[in-house]
């Protein structure tokens, strides 16, 4: 039902082509009338909020007749829902919307702090600085966005996949007509990175100077290939000591127990052989976390990524090694099945639990010394040639 005005304000009817449209007053809120298309359009709404003083109408008056005619000068395009729409097509106001209403409740920690941080460092500066409403992004806009995050190219792919995201939450809502292409992956020039990784013997010789009391959870990194967050939040309950098998259904993310993975997978992983002895060494006292950290402050006792590389750095330092925590783990075992133990990808797969082979692919990129032993292997097996005489040629 449109407002009946009780005080209304109509500038003159049509400035350069542009219809100026009218201001009224109902009961305690004002309202703005634009003529589009046909149809007398009704706002009742500025910047999201509503209007309460025909100052503010007039601000959002002149807001519209100042798109509608840079629409006409081709500068950009002009569609009335950007504000019967109750001001959602501001990006950086749809941006913090999307957060609190769709990845604040179903995301992990780790990833809302990361999200917003992209929009603090990166989408807020670039938008108050940006003409382009939602509904007006296309291509070059996001070229531009890409252009100025400062970061590595998997820093800039994180920055706009998130924003996608959004984007794709809003085409879905109706807030713009058509999903805008994004930039090509060869845009973003990502390096690959080389995986580094220890022999066993040197892995081993890191986690041997490492205090027995720490020593179980770290050999357990070793032998299982899970991720450091996963092991913290390992609980008693996760282990089915009749089967001996680990069930890898919870993690740490932003320093909080989550109840997934990172993947949001469940993963039934056999105990290996060689950590029996340790499994069975660990006192289960009242249940909790299986591996419990000695130095720990708080009252459960449990591990954190913090502690684990703290422990681990030191104990590098100690045997003149110079290697990150999970590339020292978890990258040096999965290297070392390949390329020292001689399993096929497939098999390695199959150890990790991932779903691509694609994901396992990394660790076979072997030393030259390994290629040499695979080469020679090969030596005896040589073919022979016969040699042709110039009359049967």
């Amino acid at each position: 039902m449109t407002p009946a005005p009780t005080y209304a304000y109509t500038p003159d009817k049509n400035r350069g082509g542009v219809t100026m449209g009218s201001i009224w007053k109902h009961r305690d809120r004002w309202y703005v009338g634009f003529y589009f298309e046909g149809k007398q359009h009704i706002i009742g709404y500025y910047k999201g909020e509503k209007m309460y003083s025909p100052k503010t109408a007039q601000k959002c008056l002149s807001l519209i007749q100042s798109r509608k005619e840079d629409s006409l000068e081709g500068k950009c395009l002009f569609r009335i829902e950007e504000f019967t729409g109750q001001g959602w097509t501001d990006v950086n106001e749809y941006y913090g919307e999307w957060m609190r209403e769709v990845i604040e409740p179903k995301r992990k920690p780790a990833t809302i702090k990361g999200y917003w941080s992209y929009y603090r460092n990166w989408i807020s500066p670039f938008f108050n600085n940006s003409n382009a409403r939602l509904h007006e992004i296309q291509l070059d806009t996001l070229t531009a966005l890409l252009n100025s995050i400062r970061l590595s190219g998997k820093g800039k792919l994180n920055v706009m996949m998130a924003f996608h995201s959004m984007m794709d939450y809003a085409w879905r809502s109706r807030r713009i007509p058509e999903m805008p292409p994004f930039p090509k992956r060869e845009d973003y020039n990502i390096v690959e990175p080389t995986i580094k990784w220890l022999s066993e013997d040197r892995q081993m010789a890191i986690i041997n100077a490492i205090p027995e009391i720490h020593r179980p959870i770290f050999l357990w990194l070793k032998y299982h290939l899970r991720r450091p967050s996963e092991a913290c939040a390992l609980k008693w309950e996760d282990y089915d000591v009749i089967n001996e098998i680990f069930i890898i259904r919870r993690s740490i993310s932003a320093r909080r127990e989550v109840g997934s993975t990172k993947t949001g997978s469940t993963h039934i992983i056999p105990c290996h052989p060689l950590y029996y002895g340790t499994i069975k060494g660990i006192d289960r006292g009242f249940g909790g976390y299986i591996f419990k950290n000695p130095a720990a402050r708080r009252s459960t006792k449990r591990y954190t990524n913090e502690s684990l590389n703290g422990i681990w750095r030191k104990s590098c330092r100690s045997v003149a090694e110079s290697i990150d925590l999970y590339s020292g783990l978890k990258h040096s075992s999965c290297s070392q099945y390949i390329n020292e133990k001689g399993l096929s990808l497939s098999e390695l797969q199959i150890i990790t639990d991932h779903k691509r082979l694609d994901s396992v692919r990394k660790y076979a990129k072997v030393e030259v010394a390994r290629k040499r032993a695979l080469m020679e292997r090969t030596t005896n097996k040589v073919l022979t040639f016969k040699k042709v005489s110039e009359k049967d040629q």
